[in-house]
Formats: structure tokens, sequence, C-alpha cells
């Protein structure tokens, strides 16, 4: 399942900050160049895996092509894993203290960030997924409060939130960053190892 190597891959996502960040966590690993592209997809219900490969199939569907779809859940713990993949309205409803408030009755603060990167090579083809998870626990928001509910995650082994660490930190231990060094590991592999690699080695 190699990327076709030359060509395109759409990114769904309309945040111009979210794709500049991708590419520089991919780096020259990816052989495709991305390309960002807004799409309304239905919202869709169900546990993470299910979801994301719903929307990456609807993706691929309507870009008639390769495309990325990218799903994000912060889960608590002692709520059996919600908000999960409705953590957008959840944020949207309460803000992050509203989401520490949520936990007000409970013993256990402990979540886990979950990033799924999906890719579907085309229309009917297969969708294949990539994971990144990182544990913390959901703490009183500290920080700037201008990306979502970073203010109210702090990662385990660290005394700040995602929002108080600098970017860079941040971006070495997100649950983004592994899910996407899962991806460009894979495709990396996976286009070292085609046909088409293989003979050019020989050739060189």
């Amino acid at each position: 399942m190699a990327v076709p190597c030359g060509r395109h891959v759409v990114f769904v996502t309309g945040n111009a900050k979210k794709l500049e960040e991708v590419i520089q966590i991919l780096g020259d690993k990816f052989p495709s160049k991305l390309v960002s592209k807004k799409i309304d997809l239905p919202e869709y219900q169900g546990e993470p895996d299910d979801i994301s490969i719903q929307k990456c199939k609807e993706a691929a569907r309507q870009i008639d092509g390769p495309v990325i779809v990218e799903d994000t859940c912060l889960c608590f713990r002692a709520l059996g894993g919600l908000p999960g993949p409705y953590i957008k309205w959840f944020l949207d409803k309460l803000q992050p203290d509203g989401l520490y408030r949520l936990l007000a009755g409970f013993e256990d603060k402990s979540a886990w960030a979950l990033c799924t990167f999906a890719f579907c090579a085309g229309k009917d083809q297969p969708v294949h997924l990539f994971r990144g998870r990182t544990e913390g626990k959901i703490v009183a928001p500290r920080g700037p409060p201008d990306f979502g509910w970073d203010p109210c995650f702090q990662p385990d082994g660290y005394d700040q939130t995602y929002a108080e660490m600098p970017k860079a930190v941040k971006n070495s231990i997100s649950h983004r960053y592994r899910a996407l060094v899962a991806m460009s590991e894979h495709f990396s592999q996976t286009n070292n190892s085609s046909p088409e690699n293989k003979k050019k080695k020989q050739e060189d």
C-alpha cells in the first residue's frame, strides 16, 4: 500500500497552521505532496476507529483520489472514555474550565489524548489507521486559552499543561506527533520496499 509517489495527497482540513505543522513533522519521509482542502463531512457517531474510517471513505469518495483525515479524542477514564470523539462539542459548550469541572465529583482525573490519522488511496480502497496516544490528567486550566483544550490537559511526567509548554516540547510528545510518526514510518518503509524503488536501487 504505497502512497503514489509524485502525486498530491489531500489532507482534509481548513486549518492552514495544522497543515504546516503536519508537513513539518512528516519532513521528507512522506513521498507525496500534501495539499489541504476543507470538506464538510457528516458528523459520524461511534467508536474512534469507526468514525475515522467513515470520514476517510467519504472524503476519498468526494475527492476521488488519495486522502488523509485526522480525528482527535480527549478521553476521561472516570467517564469511561467520554467525551472521546465528541470533545469538539463538549469544548464548544463548556470551555476548558467546564471540562475540568466535569470531573469535580471523581477522584480519578486521569485522561488520554488520542489522535488518529486515516489514509485512503481512493474511492472503494481500504482505509489505513495510524494512532498516537498521550496519557495525562485533567487540571484546572493554565496557560494561553488559544488552542482548544490544551490548557486543561497535563501530560504525565510534566508539570505544565499542553498550553504552557513550548511548542517544540509539546510537538515531541503530543498525540498528533505520535500518530504522524507512525504514519511517516509506515509510508517510508512501504515505499522503500515498493517494486519501483527496488528497481531504482538495483540500477543505482
